[in-house]
């Protein structure tokens, strides 16, 4: 469970870096929901509950790559041309007779091997001969085009780690393995709320100095993608007493609180006032931009994330804390995203001691190589810079300017989801 305490960096003027609290998020949180037994059919995206073990060799019997002829190599005559009868055939899920040896057996892409032979010949580079018989050229090596049992997956092997976020992909491996069922972490149960007098739901009529809330919809489809339960409750005043209340009742029947908007410094910010007042700050500020204000901690008991009010913050945030948090309260073994490497095509100056995402499309120049366009508009509330980019070169705390032709790490968006 989640061991989250208000002993450090909740106050003062200092900057948390990034990798501050990514460690603190990994040794304070923990996971929070139990296992269930789900048709292994249906688990795309959930996570493994248990490290699963082969029960079988993959595949488990040695058996033709290809379309052609099995052999024993050792019947194959050191130069020129063999010929052999051909005295058997086998087609794939069928079961082999035993060939003497001195003989071929006409053979199909993943039939089993008969007993004793070991290299297939391609159907294409055998000569059919009266008879009944196969010219098989020379040069072939020793086991080509067969596939050995367990050459894939050894019986016994662990093929799947505890924490691992199934793929299409592991689907196929339980699937080959015979798996029916797998055990995974129950769906992790997330209240989301936005704050904001100025904040409207879509559909309604904007009032005099309101827009309509884009961060909602945007965290409710990541989280989504992040295999959680989304319940919606709307959008909270700028009051106080109404924050903190809501966020006492948030906790019931929920695994994760996440907020956005409210959790600056200003007069009508009020997320962090009752968050303390309502359970504990365990850090607010946090050395990146966008998206300095991040507040996280407990609310009545459970763990609590506020993110910025304007959106490509929230998705910035989002995308290097929030997922963070969540694959820790689901279980979920997740590494830290990894940049690419890519060539910038613009210049940029920044203050050192904060790092800072900028987004970015990529092109290809002149000569053909790939190089990285910042959008032309950098504010924080500019939506369009997330649907007109590609992703988000990641500058350093410690690098203040970039020039043209530089080296940068990329995150595409798809990898950040």
């Amino acid at each position: 469970m989640a061991q989250l305490t208000n002993d450090c960096f909740a106050t003062g003027d200092r900057l948390m870096p990034l990798e501050d609290a990514l460690e603190l998020i990994e040794t304070r949180v923990s996971c929070t929901v139990g296992t269930e037994t789900i048709p292994a059919f249906d688990a795309d995206g959930r996570v493994l509950a248990e490290n699963v073990v082969a029960g079988l060799n993959l595949p488990p019997f040695d058996n033709s790559a290809v379309d052609g002829y099995a052999v024993r190599f050792a019947d194959l005559l050191p130069r020129g041309d063999t010929v052999l009868p051909v005295v058997g055939r086998i087609a794939a899920g069928g079961a082999p007779d035993a060939a003497q040896p001195g003989t071929a057996v006409r053979i199909f892409t993943g039939a089993p091997m008969p007993p004793g032979f070991d290299t297939v010949f391609m159907q294409e580079d055998v000569v059919s001969e009266p008879g009944g018989r196969a010219r098989l050229p020379a040069g072939l090596k020793p086991g080509a085009n067969r596939r050995t049992a367990g050459e894939d997956v050894a019986v016994g092997s662990s093929v799947m780690q505890a924490g691992l976020r199934l793929r299409p992909a592991d689907l196929a491996l339980l699937g080959a393995l015979g798996c029916t069922t797998v055990a995974v972490r129950k769906t992790l149960r997330v209240a989301l709320l936005s704050t904001g007098d100025e904040v409207a739901q879509p559909g309604t009529p904007l009032r005099p100095g309101q827009l309509y809330d884009a961060n909602r919809p945007m965290l409710a489809a990541l989280l989504r993608r992040a295999g959680c339960a989304v319940n919606d409750l709307g959008i909270l005043p700028d009051r106080r007493e109404a924050v903190r209340e809501a966020l006492a009742r948030a906790g019931d029947g929920h695994d994760l609180i996440l907020t956005t908007g409210g959790v600056s410094t200003g007069e009508e910010d009020h997320v962090r006032a009752a968050l303390e007042e309502t359970g504990a700050l365990t850090f607010w500020r946090i050395g990146i931009k966008p998206g300095r204000p991040v507040a996280m901690g407990v609310a009545s008991g459970t763990p609590f994330m506020g993110l910025p009010g304007n959106p490509a913050a929230a998705f910035v945030t989002f995308a290097f804390l929030g997922r963070a948090l969540v694959a820790r309260l689901s279980g979920e073994r997740r590494l830290s995203p990894v940049p690419v490497s890519v060539s910038t095509g613009f210049s940029y100056k920044k203050k050192a001691g904060r790092r800072e995402y900028v987004r970015v499309r990529l092109e290809r120049d002149d000569a053909g190589a790939v190089v990285a366009r910042k959008h032309p508009r950098e504010g924080a509330g500019i939506i369009a810079s997330l649907t007109e980019t590609d992703g988000l070169v990641e500058i350093g705390e410690a690098v203040t300017r970039i020039e043209p032709g530089d080296r940068v790490g990329f995150h595409s968006y798809a990898s950040l989801y």
